[in-house]
């Protein structure tokens, strides 16, 4: 068995999640390699020393580039706010590094185009954090489309919700800086939608987009107020590559929604339905039949659905969001050990970007925007 060093950049919650993940990957998949926590990275050196102390990394460090630089360091995850993702991991893929970097790639469509070019150059493998993509249902899914389950593709829609900004008196933070966050909605959530959107049915080719911002400012410290300089709601029409159009539409001041990420496709012979929220269902409804019997299917998450099977045996117990993280990272150590493309790796990933990309530019123009599926 095989250790392989890790480098963690980013203790907050997703530099937790991925630590979870690599604790557990071994004890659930038969991958190649196995974990070693190397080095954990925080700007505050007790938040780094307090990670390293609880998850098992051996050294802690506030200085990146001491994880970059790590002889024993192969992989780096990179957990930060947006606007540290792409000098961080040109950094790593030129000291010869794997990259697990958290979505969006980075602050802007240049800074994105910059780190999929030196990607596709690179020794190192990379993956981007598009968890939602390793669900077992939604997997299943893509096979039911492939296999003309639901006849032919005519219509996508989909909604990605949160209420994480409903609350106008919500303090400002670096999410509402675009120096900070870049894009508001479109890169924090509209992203994942897109790239779901994009395993179903194919590239999207054209955009014809809206974007607001609800509230215009926030409170800030010392009782003044700080403008909120992206989009609270976002939502397009979208012409895909294969012809099929659809909607989609993301907030995140929609009160009651915590992570309403649902989608529906329509075919000329049934439909199939998914909801974040409920992670383990998938509706599907087939026009065959008697009318009177018909009805849309709730097939429940099980051991048929893999690879489930690897965490439970029993069907309907359902799986969990850090678990998709474990299942992400199998995938990506894979890939490693096979000398193969993971995904979404950086050039994948470019693909969503340039989407919510053309969706802000047409926003503001006014104007149906093309995408240009390019590296």
């Amino acid at each position: 068995m095989r250790t392989i060093g890790v480098g963690l950049i980013g203790t907050g919650f997703m530099g937790k999640c991925h630590t979870l993940a690599y604790r557990s990957v071994r004890a659930v998949f038969d991958t190649a390699f196995t974990p070693r926590l190397v080095r954990v990275c925080d700007r505050r050196a007790d938040a780094a020393e307090s990670h390293a102390a609880r998850s098992g990394f051996e050294r802690a460090t506030d200085d990146w580039r001491t994880v970059v630089e790590d002889a024993e360091v192969d992989i780096v995850s990179i957990t930060t706010p947006n606007k540290f993702h792409c000098e961080m991991a040109l950094a790593s893929l030129e000291a010869g590094k794997h990259v697990y970097c958290e979505k969006p790639l980075a602050l802007t469509l240049d800074e994105a185009e910059r780190m999929a070019a030196a990607a596709a150059k690179a020794v190192g493998k990379t993956i981007v954090g598009y968890g939602y993509l390793c669900n077992p249902l939604y997997q299943h899914a893509r096979a039911l489309v492939g296999s003309g389950a639901v006849g032919r593709p005519l219509f996508f829609r989909g909604v990605c919700d949160e209420d994480y900004q409903a609350d106008p008196e919500l303090p400002w933070t670096w999410r509402s800086a675009k120096a900070e966050a870049g894009l508001g909605v479109l890169g924090d959530m509209m992203c994942h939608l897109v790239s779901m959107a994009d395993g179903l049915l194919g590239p999207i080719e054209s955009v014809l987009a809206d974007c607001r911002t609800h509230y215009a400012t926030r409170p800030a410290t010392g009782g003044e107020r700080l403008a909120v300089e992206n989009e609270d709601v976002a939502s397009a029409l979208v012409t895909f590559e294969s012809g099929v159009t659809g909607m989609i539409s993301s907030s995140r001041a929609a009160w009651g929604r915590k992570n309403h990420l649902a989608w529906e496709l329509h075919g000329d012979a049934g439909m199939l339905v998914q909801d974040q929220e409920r992670m383990n269902e998938l509706q599907l409804f087939r026009n065959e039949g008697p009318t009177r019997d018909q009805g849309f299917k709730t097939i429940l998450a099980g051991p048929a659905h893999e690879p489930y099977g690897k965490f439970c045996p029993a069907p309907g117990h359902g799986l969990g969001f850090n678990d998709l993280k474990t299942i992400e990272l199998a995938n990506f150590l894979n890939a490693i050990a096979d000398d193969a493309p993971a995904y979404p790796d950086f050039t994948a990933a470019l693909r969503f970007e340039r989407v919510i990309h053309a969706i802000a530019r047409s926003a503001e123009s006014g104007a149906r925007v093309r995408i240009a599926n390019v590296l």
